[in-house]
């Protein structure tokens, strides 16, 4: 069973993609900043991050850029989840190496469609 961290500072997101991402599959992680989340990862990575901008401490830019930095961590598949919608955000996050950005509100089924896919994929990449 695929892991799934999702980190947000909303607890009402964090209950919804929680409840989410368990009907789909998957074992649910989650932290509500950015602190937590480099803990969760630091203890065992998850398969894949599902990580807010907007964080308490260290914002999920920061938590990502950390993440690409770090050959542990450097193919870790990242979804940035975020209600910045601007194109300017949307452009740093995958400069900064998220694998995709999807904005709130956010279609359920075309988000598990995304985590589905990534998994897949960075399934079939690794050794």
């Amino acid at each position: 069973m695929s892991r799934v961290l999702v980190v947000d500072d909303e607890p009402n997101i964090v209950l919804s993609l929680e409840f989410l991402m368990q009907q789909a599959g998957f074992e649910v992680l989650t932290a509500e900043d950015g602190e937590g989340a480099l803990a969760h990862i630091d203890a065992g990575p998850p398969d894949l991050l599902l990580l807010d901008i907007s964080l308490p401490g260290i914002s999920g830019f920061d938590v990502l850029e950390r993440l690409r930095a770090d050959d542990a961590t450097r193919a870790l598949p990242i979804i940035m989840l975020t209600a910045h919608g601007r194109e300017v955000e949307r452009e740093k996050g995958m400069a900064l190496g998220a694998d995709d950005y999807v904005t709130k509100p956010f279609s359920t089924r075309a988000l598990v469609d995304k985590v589905t896919a990534l998994l897949a994929e960075a399934n079939h990449d690794s050794p």
